[in-house]
């Protein structure tokens, strides 16, 4: 049986565990980052893929700070990717979550041009 990460912030951890991958939403996001963490822990890069795993940590954290993929839709819209439009019953982000998730962006070096930002 094969077992995926289903928490983006646990993907390092679960592949150290045996995991064979991940279904992420960071990966709208950031998806070279994150085929790089897994590329790397499942070759048994173990020192890379933990530096790269602290270093996207905190906006894997952001994008859940409220229901998914309400974040995510943010994340995508501040990097100008594509309209920060619900549908109902999901409401828009939240001000300091989304103050959390703009500083997470931007510390990863990412350039926020969208409307949202």
């Amino acid at each position: 049986m094969a077992v995926l990460s289903g928490d983006d912030s646990l993907t390092l951890p679960m592949i150290a565990m045996g995991a064979v991958g991940a279904i992420s939403a960071a990966a709208n996001v950031i998806p070279r980052e994150m085929a790089e963490l897994a590329n790397l822990a499942l070759s048994g890069e173990w020192d890379q893929a933990r530096r790269l795993h602290y270093r996207i940590l905190p906006l894997l954290r952001a994008c859940f700070l409220e229901t998914n993929p309400i974040p995510v839709k943010a994340a995508m819209a501040m990097l100008g990717r594509c309209r920060d439009e619900l549908r109902l019953p999901l409401t828009p982000l939240t001000s300091a979550p989304r103050e959390t998730l703009r500083r997470a962006l931007q510390d990863l070096g990412l350039e926020l041009r969208g409307a949202a930002a």
